[in-house]
């Protein structure tokens, strides 16, 4: 699923965020709003609400990996409610003061600690169950109702829109530009 790496890139928004809160700088507060956003109207409305409504049921009812789903599902409910902290923080043009930097970061380094070991899973297990279970002609169906759903919810920009919105997140970080992040050795 696309949708991860929308999510990966927002992360790198996270912990960009993070990097300047700990290093006393001003906090991003607009970009990370706004990358919480994203979040919540593409990653937890739209893509955790396809899984949860087509995904896992079809798991759960061949009895496949329902520990697993069932652990994902308590983290879609932890990762919306650290959404919600999160944009609560950013708000409105907040000016934060240290317990609410502090809180922020705890908030932004729990998101990420929790989703990167999620979408792993969810890329190489979840996901390759589903296949397995759901035969080919249907599966291809759930693609078109997958990206049927994104079109009634972000317009004919879909996917693409969402992408075009996080690269001008990174862009007022300074991080839209991949070479920067190529090591020296």
């Amino acid at each position: 699923m696309l949708e991860h790496g929308v999510l990966k890139r927002v992360l790198l928004v996270y912990r960009e965020a993070i990097r300047r809160i700990d290093s006393g700088g001003q906090t991003p507060t607009e970009a990370v709003h706004a990358g919480a956003g994203i979040i919540r109207d593409f990653i937890e409305n739209y893509h955790e609400h396809l899984e949860e409504r087509y995904v896992f049921p079809r798991l759960f009812r061949a009895h496949q990996l329902t520990g697993t789903v069932i652990a994902l599902l308590e983290q879609h409910q932890r990762g919306r409610v650290l959404t919600g902290r999160i944009l609560d923080a950013t708000g409105a043009s907040k000016t934060l003061d240290t317990r609410s930097r502090h809180d922020l970061v705890t908030n932004l380094a729990a998101f990420i600690r929790m989703y990167e070991p999620h979408e792993a899973q969810e890329d190489t297990v979840i996901f390759p169950a589903f296949r397995d279970v759901v035969p080919a002609k249907e599966f291809l169906q759930l693609g078109e109702v997958f990206q049927d759903e994104g079109h009634r919810r972000f317009g004919t920009s879909g996917f693409a829109g969402i992408v075009n919105q996080v690269a001008e997140i990174e862009k007022t970080l300074g991080i839209h530009d991949l070479a920067q992040f190529t090591p020296q050795v």
